[in-house]
């Protein structure tokens, strides 16, 4: 079974993380901050608007604003399977 982080990696896929700014509720001069990290691809970011669609739907404080960082970690031309296993003394 291949692991579904290692997966995504090869198919593209980098670390996403989100800083998002909202405003609360109660004290809308007040910024709350959240942090959100997951797989992705840029530049659409699908999982990250997914996310945001999500967050304007279902909670109540109104995003402020977002800065978005991204690291492909493992590339396809970065990866090769091992032809052999030698054993040493």
């Amino acid at each position: 079974m291949v692991d579904f982080q290692f997966e995504a990696q090869v198919k593209g896929y980098g670390l996403t993380t989100a800083n998002i700014l909202y405003r609360l509720p109660d004290h809308p001069t007040l910024l709350q901050e959240f942090l959100w990290q997951h797989y992705d691809m840029a530049p659409d970011f699908p999982e990250l608007f997914k996310f945001l669609e999500f967050w304007d739907r279902e909670i109540e404080g109104p995003v402020h604003s977002v800065t978005i960082a991204h690291k492909r970690l493992v590339g396809p031309s970065e990866w090769r399977g091992a032809k052999g296993l030698f054993g040493l003394h």
